[in-house]
């Protein structure tokens, strides 16, 4: 709606009153050499409007011509949502005007997508899993890029005018769009988050798509509406366009949830309408009101003919999909040795892929998964950053947990060689040499400091002689601080024990 937003409700009071449906489109710019209808480079950055043609300008006279690869991409995609693939589809023009689509119309999929009613499952925190009904992925174009200049917050109001590049129109783009998502109650927001996040990690495992989502890879729309009791008819949806980020796509769906109870319970109507989402005060606000698929004007692209995969295509490329994520996650959580819990927490802190090449570098997984989720993933976490972006390789941490398994260091020096590594001063091997911080494993030093510690402490030697072993333990910590936490320990107290004559 567009007048002044009541209060909002109370997250929980509106769940407890109203049921949330949602419904999420998500489009994924695919990663080929080329334009989705002509041969203008398909890359991001570079100067505006650097990567053009007359096609992708929408120039009169230029035909279009479909990108195979793409064509590809698209099918892979909807096989791997377990999707149907059309045998004959074909593409259409979505008709509005606005100054980032060149042409006037955007080259779409309307009435007959590449690929339609597929599912896929999503698994929350907590190991619920949640299946997802798709509606449809289809192939289209990427609109260019609008920048508004002297408005608030890049936005087109107040701005005093506006530049357009056009690099990213004609990019090639797959929407996947998901039937009505019902039942998730309270947990609607958590559930589209890992949606999202669950199709990020399909593309990348496709090889479609780089997906990052911090380029624009992966964007979601995200439509939310409430309606009294799950019996009740649909209620009016809002769709907020272009989310792209995790938290982000959690955020604006708690939000339109006590948005819209406010305006249900001051008796108002919901607008149907695109939003946008503001990621400093975790806000929507009102974009235009949204427009029916009727308004649009859909007609059959003339300039294309209609595409026909070939069934022999078809089973070649599904013959050639890699191992889906969620079989992998099942697969290497039964190699490991995971709990189902360490498995969840492994995946939510996104060390899979990082442990994985540790252990293929040969660290056993229980060490790559200790390093990986304790030291590193707190050093991430204090900077703020992922543990992916951290300076050090999983190679690095094989060589790390390799030391420490050989006993040349001890769990507490392996920290200090962490720091080393992450300072940038080498290799976990070069900064034991530089530090000096191999464990003391030599006799002849550990006595001589056995000795002093008895020596300092004649009442916790007394004690020992006189069985109380368990008094070791003081002299063990006085020869690891004199000897800066380098001894070996198991043989310090062995040592004790012969000086002692327990």
């Amino acid at each position: 709606m567009t007048a002044t937003t009541p209060e909002l409700v109370d997250f929980d009071d509106a769940i407890a009153r109203y049921d949330p449906v949602i419904g999420i489109e998500v489009h994924v710019e695919l990663g080929t050499a080329s334009k989705m209808f002509d041969g203008a480079p398909n890359g991001f950055g570079g100067e505006p409007n650097s990567a053009t043609t007359p096609v992708s300008l929408g120039l009169p006279g230029t035909l279009p011509v479909v990108n195979r690869t793409a064509v590809e991409y698209a099918i892979r995609i909807g096989l791997a949502l377990g999707c149907d693939i059309a045998e004959t589809c074909r593409f259409a023009r979505k008709n509005y005007f606005y100054p980032d689509v060149p042409k006037n119309f955007q080259t779409s999929q309307y009435d007959e997508p590449i690929a339609f009613e597929g599912h896929v499952e999503v698994e929350l925190e907590d190991g619920t899993l949640v299946p997802i009904a798709v509606e449809r992925a289809h192939m289209e174009e990427d609109a260019g890029k609008n920048t508004h200049i002297g408005g608030s917050g890049g936005r087109i109001h107040g701005a005093d005018h506006s530049l357009v590049d056009y690099n990213r129109a004609g990019v090639p783009l797959v929407e996947i769009v998901t039937h009505p998502i019902t039942g998730t109650g309270a947990r609607a927001p958590e559930v589209a988050r890992a949606y999202v996040s669950t199709l990020r990690d399909l593309f990348r495992a496709l090889g479609v798509s780089e997906a990052r989502m911090e380029r624009g890879n992966v964007r979601a729309d995200i439509n939310v509406s409430l309606r009294p009791s799950p019996d009740a008819p649909l209620g009016t949806r809002t769709e907020t366009k272009n989310v792209n980020s995790f938290r982000s796509i959690e955020r604006a769906v708690r939000y339109e949830i006590s948005r819209q109870a406010a305006v249900l319970d001051a008796g108002r109507t919901v607008t149907q309408e695109t939003r946008h989402w503001h990621e400093d005060t975790g806000t929507t606000s009102s974009g235009r009101v949204k427009s029916d698929a009727e308004d649009y004007r859909y007609f059959p692209e003339p300039d294309l003919v209609p595409l026909a995969p070939s069934r022999e295509w078809v089973e070649e490329i599904r013959a050639s999909l890699p191992e889906l994520p969620a079989l992998r996650r099942r697969r290497l959580q039964a190699e490991w040795g995971y709990a189902d819990a360490e498995m969840r927490d492994v995946v939510n802190a996104g060390a899979l892929d990082l442990i994985e090449a540790t252990v293929a570098a040969g660290a056993d997984a229980a060490a790559a998964r200790k390093w990986w989720m304790g030291e590193l993933a707190r050093t991430a976490k204090g900077v703020n950053i992922e543990l992916a972006d951290l300076a050090i390789t999983p190679a690095q941490v094989a060589e790390l947990a390799a030391l420490v398994e050989s006993g040349r260091i001890n769990d507490k020096l392996a920290r200090q060689v962490l720091a080393g590594v992450l300072a940038g001063e080498g290799g976990p091997e070069a900064v034991v040499v530089a530090r000096g911080l191999e464990v003391v494993s030599d006799d002849g030093a550990l006595i001589a400091a056995v000795d002093e510690a008895l020596a300092a402490n004649p009442d916790v030697a007394e004690k020992i002689r006189g069985g109380k072993v368990q008094a070791a333990g003081a002299i063990v910590g006085a020869v690891m601080k004199a000897t800066r936490g380098q001894a070996d320990a198991g043989r310090v107290r062995e040592l004790i024990m012969e000086r002692v004559g327990a």
